[in-house]
């Protein structure tokens, strides 16, 4: 059979097992929209407003499914648009496909109009970058990407696709099928070994993180830990991947980290780490452990050999899927009850934080959204201060899954949210987004207008680009820039949308609006009246500014 690159791309895509792709369209792509035509309700093309909006949904996609988010994007502006989706799928450790239309070969190296070297762009963003010479090797370069993508560490793949590649003819035939590759498993003499570090160890620890782990995968690890009696650590914005309600988990390490997970770190004598790539957050700036050698005894188990041992020597290195390891390792006996006690106790603890100096207390509305949201519910949130309340305070169960961007993404949690009511439509969905995060992408409320993907939107408006402005008063006290906000009617904008939207002005007024964003069929939008005073959970705005200037005044 006949039929031009773009048919070829999508029937390998659907053969693979593709059912959502997000994008903007572009002339520079035809081909392949011109295919997508004829795949609504199996290959569906989610149209969005902005290609960075489209890129965060295909990495939040990737991240909650597990299959690789994809996204279509135009040349040059399109694609640098998508790039801050690429890098946080790459930060996130998520599986991504960004495919990029290209200049035809024909023009290549002249600085045609939109032109970008993508290789040289994305080659460290990415996890592997590549164009396609050829249209009879789509379904080779497209296999490869697949698997790129989802093995090892997963991870973005950006494939760019000259005009004049996808619209040639080719009688090439498309994929059968996705390639059965198995996970590495941990040798018995490596889980030997692991065991004997653990049983000596007077203060274990587990640390685990990552997205790519499944169902029953997480079951045997909590089994493991449970049996064990190892306190559980989650790296940063991966607390998801373990129940929290079990009585051996004991907080996450990020940003904000409090102080029983801090020491928890770094008074532990072995660490158990699996899945994780030992990020800034998760390690306090690589302070909590001596690079390159910790003085804990790290057991780290990845998929990735290239992640063992890249920042820190382990005291053993074991290549291995976090499935294969924790469906194997039997449980370790040991003399640390009491230590994996006070770091429950202190976790539950840090769960109640003090009043909130604020119009509308989130103390108090994080407190009753555990109350009333489903034990599946999926939560979504960007950067700022204000992400503490999801990822600090609110205990996810085994079937509760949140978003939320290692890198720092700003405007991530909409986008992420969308993805999330596309891949789960019956699934309640709320995301929680500051004034400033919200701004960076609530035009994508017309995407989930349009796609019927409407989450609950939760905007904590202070007026303030709060982290920054928290970071100028411990630094430069009394002298604020470029942080103050002048902002829209968030709710008169939301009811633009088609969605519900109101403002919140007290606490007292939470309860009554939510339940109307709940009852609402299309979404919502509750615009909450955040004090800048509650800039911190434990320290308001003035206590910041009032300790820096007291430093400043005994140097």
């Amino acid at each position: 059979m006949t039929r031009h690159g773009g048919q070829l791309l999508v029937d390998c895509l659907e053969a693979l097992g593709a059912t959502k792709s997000f994008g903007i369209p572009g002339e520079s792509y035809l081909a392949v929209l011109d295919a997508l035509h004829d795949t609504a309700g199996r290959l569906d093309f989610v149209l969005c407003r902005n290609e960075g909006g489209a890129a965060l949904m295909a990495a939040a996609y990737g991240k909650l499914t597990g299959s690789p988010g994809i996204c279509f994007v135009t040349r040059g502006p399109g694609v640098t648009n998508a790039s801050i989706g690429v890098h946080t799928a790459m930060q996130d450790s998520a599986p991504m496909l960004l495919f990029v239309g290209q200049v035809g070969t024909d023009m290549k190296g002249r600085e045609a109009f939109q032109e970008i070297d993508y290789r040289a762009v994305f080659g460290t963003m990415a996890k592997w970058a590549v164009e396609i010479d050829d249209v009879a090797r789509l379904p080779e370069i497209v296999a490869r990407a697949w698997t790129t993508a989802t093995t090892g560490r997963p991870g973005p793949v950006v494939i760019a696709l000259p005009e004049d590649i996808i619209s040639a003819p080719t009688d090439a035939a498309p994929l059968r099928g996705p390639a059965e590759i198995a996970a590495p498993a941990p040798p018995p003499a490596a889980l030997d070994k692991a065991r004997g570090l653990l049983e000596a160890a007077s203060r274990p620890l587990i640390l685990i993180g990552g997205c790519n782990w499944t169902e029953s995968g997480r079951q045997a690890m909590k089994d493991f830990a449970e049996a064990s009696d190892i306190p559980v650590v989650a790296a940063f914005r991966y607390q998801d991947q373990f129940d929290n309600f079990s009585p051996v988990f004991c907080g996450e390490a990020g940003v904000g980290m409090p102080p029983h997970v801090r020491r928890l770190i770094s008074e532990a004598d072995v660490i158990l780490a699996v899945n994780i790539r030992f990020g800034e957050m998760t390690t306090d700036a690589y302070t909590l452990l001596n690079v390159p050698e910790p003085a804990q005894k790290v057991i780290h188990v990845h998929g990735s050999d290239r992640e063992i041992g890249k920042i820190y020597q382990p005291a053993l290195g074991i290549q291995s899927g976090p499935d294969e390891f924790a469906r194997i390792i039997e449980p370790v006996r040991g003399d640390w009850a009491a230590w994996r006690e006070a770091g429950r106790a202190d976790y539950e603890e840090s769960l109640e934080p003090p009043p909130q100096p604020s119009p509308v207390d989130m103390g108090v509305v994080t407190a009753r959204l555990r109350e009333i949201l489903p034990g599946d519910v999926i939560l979504t949130n960007g950067a700022g201060n204000f992400s503490v309340w999801p990822n600090k305070f609110f205990p996810f169960g085994s079937r509760a899954r949140l978003l939320a961007p290692q890198s720092g993404a700003m405007g991530y949690g909409l986008p992420a949210a969308i993805a999330a009511r596309i891949a789960y439509p019956d699934r309640r969905v709320v995301c929680f987004a500051g004034d400033g995060d919200f701004q960076m992408t609530c035009t994508e409320l017309a995407t989930a207008l349009q796609h019927y993907a409407q989450p609950i939107v939760l905007v904590l408006n202070n007026g303030i680009y709060g982290t920054i402005r928290a970071h100028q008063e411990r630094n430069y006290p009394e002298r604020v820039s470029g942080t103050d906000m002048t902002n829209p009617d968030f709710a008169a904008l939301a009811r633009a949308y088609g969605f519900h939207g109101e403002r919140v002005e007290t606490t007292a007024d939470f309860d009554a609006a939510f339940e109307r964003a709940l009852a609402s069929p299309t979404g919502a939008v509750l615009d909450l009246n955040i004090a800048p005073e509650a800039i911190t959970p434990r320290q308001t705005l003035s206590q910041m500014r009032d300790a820096a200037l007291a430093g400043k005044r005994s140097r």
